[in-house]
């Protein structure tokens, strides 16, 4: 099994992911055996019209982070598709950078099951959860 670590989430940051979601600015702020955190800055940008960070935003971290907590948990990238997601906002985020902490589950041969937690940048409440799981499709690079 080989390493995934912080250069390694980095360049998969810059290499994998679609434009608009690296518009999001996500930093990786931890990689360990089996989860990540990312940052997303807040954005003006990324607000409702009440500068609320808007649920689209928080769900596209979510889904992302989750992608890095099964690259730590498999050793490295493997090709993955969401095929569930399932989101919980329990609190609004206003002007404040946001936290995902997402950590597998249950790692199987072809599919994850993760769990997310997001909080805004110095505030303890959870402010979101999901609940992730996805079709693993191809081994480890």
């Amino acid at each position: 099994m080989s390493c995934f670590d912080h250069a390694s989430a980095e360049r998969l940051l810059q290499e994998v992911f679609a434009p608009w979601l690296q518009d999001l600015d996500l930093a990786v702020e931890r990689i360990d055996g089996d989860g990540a955190i990312l940052r997303m800055p807040f954005s003006d940008r990324l607000c409702r019209d009440n500068g609320v960070v808007c649920g689209q935003a928080l769900m596209s971290l979510a889904d992302t982070a989750m992608v890095f907590a099964v690259a730590a948990a498999s050793g490295g990238y493997r090709p993955m598709t969401t095929i569930d997601q399932t989101t919980h906002f329990l609190c609004p985020i206003a002007k404040a950078n946001v936290l995902a902490e997402a950590r597998v589950t249950r790692l199987g041969r072809s599919v994850a099951f993760g769990r997310v937690e997001i909080t805004a940048e110095g505030d303890t409440r959870l402010a979101v959860t999901a609940q992730t799981a996805y079709a693993l499709l191809g081994e480890a690079r």
